[in-house]
């Protein structure tokens, strides 16, 4: 635990207070790389017109692109924009059948990583 005497204008004194768990936690860490994809995916989770699309496929499964449009109330453009832009990230996949294009969650982890941040916003609604 840090002390007044320990922290020196908002900075610690002393640089590794743990050097055991600074090094385990230096090892468990993802390289770069893999930093660099992880901060893209939330990046693109940050935008509420592509929430409301991959919302509308966790809701709906897979749909076509007039549906998703449809049921965000965004254009079609806008949702292929988004598609586009999901895809090239592998959020979400396309299946197509003869000229129509399905798109769905890519995969479960995609469809837990949405339910755990819808839940975690509604926790904080009912009062938990």
């Amino acid at each position: 635990m840090s002390t007044s005497s320990d922290v020196v204008a908002g900075e610690c004194a002393v640089r590794v207070v743990d050097p055991e768990k600074v090094s385990l936690v230096k090892g468990a860490l993802p390289d770069g790389a893999t930093i660099g994809e992880l901060a893209q995916v939330f990046g693109l989770l940050s935008d509420p017109g592509r929430l409301r699309v991959l919302t509308a496929l966790l809701e709906g499964g897979e749909m076509c692109v007039c549906d998703i449009a449809a049921s965000c109330g965004n254009s079609e453009s806008a949702v292929s924009h988004a598609l586009r832009l999901l895809r090239a990230s592998r959020v979400v996949q396309v299946r197509r059948a003869g000229r129509m294009a399905y798109y769905r969650l890519d995969d479960s982890h995609v469809r837990m990583l949405l339910d755990l941040a819808l839940a975690h916003v509604s926790h904080g609604e009912d009062g938990s």
